[in-house]
């Protein structure tokens, strides 16, 4: 009886749709036959989140960033819209159940990230323009409510991570396909490189960032026996593909980062104690204070450009002295800095920087592409950039998230045994690394293409700590710890 009940609602409903299609049709309304996809996801917000994350996942590198506003805001095409619905359902969700992991909520990097959030939401009230400030505020929200919160429960099973990952890096590889073919006719040529890619990456150094961060992930799906001979095969080929795009990016950021997390992972591999990086880092820094002279004028000798060439094009790196791209990067930082110095407590207020940083340029330090329209990017620093936003202490909170990433990482690389864990730790951890320190070059956090693989690899990091670790872990173990 219960099987004829259904299936009689299968034909009436059926019915209905088609009548409606074709009335809607007749009055040349098409929109409407995509109420049912509709329908099909509102199904899935309410009942199964996971399959939305995958779908946002999906479709952000291939999201297209739509700007209308006096103000310049923008939003993301698709991906953002539905970041936003899923965190609406999830607090609504976190309200109605309140069932929330408690490991989660006081876990150090979630702790970090209230504190970040709470500051951002203060210098929003102060801010110099609150429009934009709680508009990049609602951004931050949608991007680590769903990746981060939800991202930590969905990661609680390993091969969600990897679907994740390969969600991402399918689209990816699409996008690379295009800028590729793109770039080839018109000769690979280095200037073309530069925005190629558009309109899904507004330019090459973002391109080349989000590229970077997946290189150690692939590499250590490649190169592991935690996996059969077939998905190291498709592994090692996604790699290639990622690594041939990278190097075709031109991104000398993104090149730089990548040699930073290498030598991080040779640190790691061989054991390397602490004492001595410090002992190096001061060392370095010594030499460079006492020959400082000579090393700004070695520099400011270099006049090499950029270039097609790979060996030039990573000379012009140093040249601070004729590189547009160099010298408008540090142009940016004056600004910010002297932006701090007025206001080093509150800052200007989340997301104003591009608004408010003109009048603190210098004439002598303007380039050939200086604006005063806060039109070419922001302040290229995830760290300077809040400094002048929202003062020392919106840098500092930055900072903690990264230390405590970075320990987070470690701690499940050292303490697990599972060869998998032990590989996804090691390799996600290498990728935000790379991040880490393009960020002190750019700054993307306020775009979807950085922020959903930046956001997820930190909520895959907690996942692995708190429920492949921590959990396995004695009490009294964890206590000493």
């Amino acid at each position: 009886m219960l099987e004829k009940t259904k299936t009689t609602w299968v034909y009436l409903i059926s019915a209905l749709f088609i009548a409606l299609n074709s009335y809607f049709m007749v009055r040349d309304m098409y929109w409407a036959m995509i109420i049912p996809v509709g329908l099909i996801i509102l199904y899935f917000y309410l009942f199964r989140l996971d399959i939305i994350l995958l779908l946002i996942t999906l479709v952000t590198p291939f999201a297209i960033n739509m700007t209308d506003s006096e103000f310049g805001i923008g939003i993301s095409i698709p991906s953002e819209p539905l970041m936003l619905g899923v965190m609406v359902i999830f607090i609504i969700k976190l309200l109605y159940e309140n069932n929330y992991d408690k490991n989660i909520l006081k876990h150090p990097l979630t702790i970090l990230i209230f504190i970040s959030l709470a500051w951002m939401f203060i210098t929003s009230l102060t801010s110099q323009i609150p429009l934009v400030s709680f508009k990049s505020l609602t951004a931050k929200l949608w991007f680590i409510i769903p990746f981060y919160f939800a991202g930590i429960l969905f990661f609680k099973k390993i091969i969600n991570i990897r679907l994740f990952i390969w969600f991402y890096a399918i689209s990816l590889v699409g996008v690379i396909a295009y800028t590729t073919y793109n770039h080839a006719l018109w000769g690979f040529d280095e200037e073309v490189g530069h925005w190629i890619m558009e309109p899904f990456y507004n330019d090459h150094t973002a391109y080349g960032a989000v590229l970077s961060m997946f290189i150690p992930v692939f590499a250590g799906f490649a190169f592991s026996n935690s996996y059969s001979k077939t998905i190291r095969f498709f592994s090692f080929l996604v790699l290639a593909i990622i690594v041939g795009a990278f190097v075709l990016s031109f991104s000398r950021a993104a090149w730089i980062s990548f040699a930073f997390s290498v030598g991080v992972y040779l640190i790691i591999l061989f054991r390397i104690k602490f004492k001595w990086i410090v002992l190096t880092i001061v060392i370095l820094t010594g030499t460079f204070l006492l020959f400082q002279n000579e090393i700004w004028d070695r520099l400011e000798k270099n006049k090499q450009g950029s270039s097609a060439n790979f060996l030039e094009h990573v000379q012009s790196i140093s040249n601070i002295s004729t590189d547009a791209s160099n010298l408008e990067r540090i142009n940016r930082w004056q600004a910010a800095l002297r932006m701090f110095a007025e206001r080093p407590v509150f800052g200007f207020g989340p997301g104003t920087y591009q608004f408010e940083y003109a009048p603190y340029q210098r004439s002598d330090e303007k380039t050939l592409i200086s604006t005063n329209f806060g039109d070419k990017g922001n302040a290229h620093s995830e760290y300077i950039g809040p400094l002048a936003e929202s003062g020392l202490i919106g840098m500092l909170s930055i900072l903690g998230i990264i230390l405590f990433t970075i320990l987070t990482g470690l701690r499940v690389y050292n303490m697990s045994g599972n060869r998998e864990i032990k590989m996804l730790s090691l390799s996600i951890l290498l990728g935000l690394i790379t991040y880490f320190f393009h960020g002190t070059l750019n700054n993307f956090l306020d775009t979807d293409k950085a922020s959903v693989p930046f956001w997820g690899f930190i909520a895959i990091l907690v996942a692995l700590d708190i429920y492949y670790v921590r959990k396995n872990k004695p009490e009294e173990n964890r206590e000493k710890e």
